[in-house]
């Protein structure tokens, strides 16, 4: 194999030498960990209908559904509707969940940060929790969603 490196940079057909010269896997900071060998099959979870289709319908709904809920709330700001307050407080931190799991797990995935993907992840729901329970605090012990979108309107 002949390559030439530039200077101290590190050279490509270095690295996959050095992959080709020991049996062990090279960690490169930031770059896949490798299980096995290239000729492994990859396991494939099995279906699911909340990781399908159905989940990316729910998503679209959730959506979608969030504008004639915050145009409810305009209509209606100035009056109490627990109601309203509940499903949209619940909505706006379900769509909020489910965009920032997307992004975790395409840029965060555990095959490829087995550490970090996970704590992220777990983060994440944790979050969520603290934020449905603050909704919830906020929506029956303070002015609720309506309101708070008529003051901050107003103001």
């Amino acid at each position: 194999m002949h390559c030439q490196g530039t200077g101290n940079i590190l050279s490509l057909c270095s690295v996959v030498a050095v992959r080709h010269a020991s049996d062990s896997s090279v960690y490169v900071p930031g770059g896949p960990v490798y299980k096995g060998t290239v000729n492994d099959p990859i396991t494939f979870p099995p279906p699911s209908r909340s990781a399908g289709s159905y989940h990316w319908a729910f998503e679209r709904l959730l959506s979608a559904g969030l504008i004639p809920l915050t145009a409810a709330a305009f209509v209606t700001s100035g009056t109490n509707y627990p109601v309203l307050d509940g499903v949209l407080g619940v909505s706006l931190v379900m769509h909020s969940h489910i965009g920032f799991n997307s992004v975790f797990v395409d840029y965060l995935h555990k095959r490829k940060f087995p550490v970090l993907g996970p704590i992220v992840t777990w983060t994440l729901r944790a979050a969520t929790v603290g934020a449905l329970a603050g909704v919830y605090q906020f929506n029956t012990n303070d002015i609720g969603l309506t309101e708070l979108i008529a003051k901050v309107w107003t103001a």
